[in-house]
């Protein structure tokens, strides 16, 4: 049995990026916040202070493509934004393919536009744990 691990769950964004926080002892998830973002850089300082509460084992990003595979207009960005999360907190960071998460929040309905981020990057931890569950040794 592996050791339980706790992760944030990140929605990338430029004007926005929703994060969650999610342990593999239950295999969920929950909202925490959306940052605002100015072109795709969150508040680095709150990030550290979420980063040094909940003392996450791994970070979670959604990486999205387009239906035919493709990768997203945003990838680049993402990917950027994955890498400074290495370089400032020193976590492993796993990608997930976060195609509908996005739909999926807005089929929750609940909150407004900014909480829609948040329920974004739920979505997105939650569908990393559930495969996490499944292939433990990959994660």
């Amino acid at each position: 049995m592996t050791a339980p691990r706790t992760a944030l769950g990140f929605d990338y964004g430029e004007k926005r990026i929703g994060v969650a926080v999610g342990q593999t002892i239950t295999g969920t998830a929950s909202p925490l916040l959306t940052l605002p973002a100015q072109h795709g850089q969150p508040d680095w300082l709150v990030l550290g202070k979420l980063i040094d509460d909940w003392r996450p084992d791994c970070l979670v990003v959604g990486l999205p493509s387009t239906n035919d595979g493709a990768p997203h207009p945003l990838a680049s960005a993402i990917e950027r934004f994955a890498r400074r999360l290495v370089g400032r907190y020193h976590r492993p960071v796993a990608f997930i393919d976060e195609r509908l998460s996005s739909h999926a929040a807005q089929a929750l309905r609940r909150g407004t536009r900014h909480t829609l981020d948040a329920l974004a990057a739920q979505q997105i931890l939650e569908t990393w744990l559930m495969e996490a569950a499944q292939s433990p040794e990959q994660k």
